[in-house]
């Protein structure tokens, strides 16, 4: 068979790989002008490794996740840590044991922890939204220090607006664990994520066409099948309306003569300045560079299409368009903007494997 991908991000680049690996004839296409999506990494102009669409880091619990990506890659084993910093002091983030003592002036075990969560916790039935998930779980004041201007600059909603899941990503821990992932795998390409999505499209029996929209080229290929990874209303022609996503700005800078930045990958501003959150690359990427490049993050309303507003109405609006995608003859939809859903990476490759399996099997 011949298919048409589009999209040479996860999603699509998964598929396009396993499909030519089972003697099918794939053509790949993206509107922009590399391949490996949001994830694509690059040397700026002073060579420091960068992640142009904001840090990426890989962490998964599927081993064999893991397995099937490390045909392409070889890995640097990494540990995301954040500090979250309040009143102009940097406490560990997720919340732990560590951040209550320094916060609060206590010298808590991990029993005292879980007490101090149990204490100062508002219970809330049904945990419905964002703000319900973190009132239940840590109370009013860390609420306030932590999440809820931080989320109402990434998201520009309040949290009681938010579906439960969006804050349910992030745990609390009673023990002095200061990794923000605490999967089994975590680890970094050790080229880069461009070189892996590189070698995963190296195959004979695939081509690859960048800066190619979709939409001019729909109706005029001919093959046997479409798998379709872009935004699911788009491919509609925003029938019902668009879905609503947030976007981001990046602000890139190097710094030069200086080696470390920060202490930490990333640290986040709930609180103060208009971005959420500064990343310094050479810790995920362990590059050694007499300079360093950092990346402040801006949430906006316009712009690409970062992550889904998980609210109940955009659900509902999702699933008038997926009706839709599941009569659609000759097309299956893949990926997070295809299936309006906040994956993570590995998510988005175990989705890629399942989607490719049908032509497989």
């Amino acid at each position: 068979m011949k298919f048409l991908i589009a999209g040479a991000g996860f999603a699509g680049s998964v598929v396009a790989r396993e499909l030519a690996d089972a003697g099918h004839i794939v053509h790949v296409i993206d509107r922009r002008s590399h391949v490996a999506g949001n994830a694509y990494d690059e040397y700026d102009e002073n060579g420091v490794l960068i992640h142009r669409y904001g840090p990426h880091i890989f962490h998964t619990n599927g081993a064999r996740i893991a397995e099937y990506l490390s045909r392409f890659t070889d890995w640097r084993p990494y540990e995301h840590r954040v500090l979250g910093v309040v009143d102009g002091v940097s406490y560990p983030f997720p919340i732990n044991r560590d951040t209550l003592n320094k916060l609060y002036g206590l010298e808590l075990d991990e029993a005292g922890a879980a007490a101090f969560f149990e204490r100062v916790r508002e219970p809330r039935e049904p945990v419905s939204t964002s703000e319900d998930v973190v009132l239940n779980s840590v109370g009013r004041d860390l609420y306030e220090k932590f999440f809820l201007n931080y989320t109402r600059k990434q998201w520009g909603m309040d949290p009681s607006e938010l579906k439960a899941g969006v804050a349910a990503r992030i745990p609390f821990r009673t023990n002095s664990d200061d990794r923000y992932f605490t999967d089994t795998f975590q680890a970094m390409p050790a080229e880069g994520y461009t070189r892996m999505f590189q070698r995963m499209l190296d195959h004979p029996s695939i081509s690859v066409e960048l800066g190619v929209e979709f939409a001019e080229v729909r109706e005029c290929v001919t093959v046997d099948h479409v798998i379709y990874t872009g935004p699911i209303d788009a491919y509609f022609d925003f029938r019902f309306g668009r879905l609503p996503y947030r976007s981001l700005r990046f602000e890139h800078e190097f710094l030069p003569g200086v080696t470390k930045f920060q202490s930490v990958g990333t640290v986040n501003y709930p609180n103060d300045h208009a971005y959420t959150r500064i990343t310094e690359f050479k810790h995920l990427t362990g590059q050694q560079h007499e300079g360093t490049s950092i990346v402040r993050e801006y949430p906006e309303a316009e712009g690409d299409p970062y992550y889904p507003v998980p609210s109940a109405e955009n659900e509902a609006l999702f699933k008038r368009y997926e009706t839709l995608a599941k009569d659609e003859p000759g097309v299956s939809f893949v990926g997070r903007l295809a299936q309006y859903r906040y994956y993570n990476m590995d998510q988005v490759v175990g989705a890629a494997l399942a989607a490719a399996r049908q032509w497989i099997d």
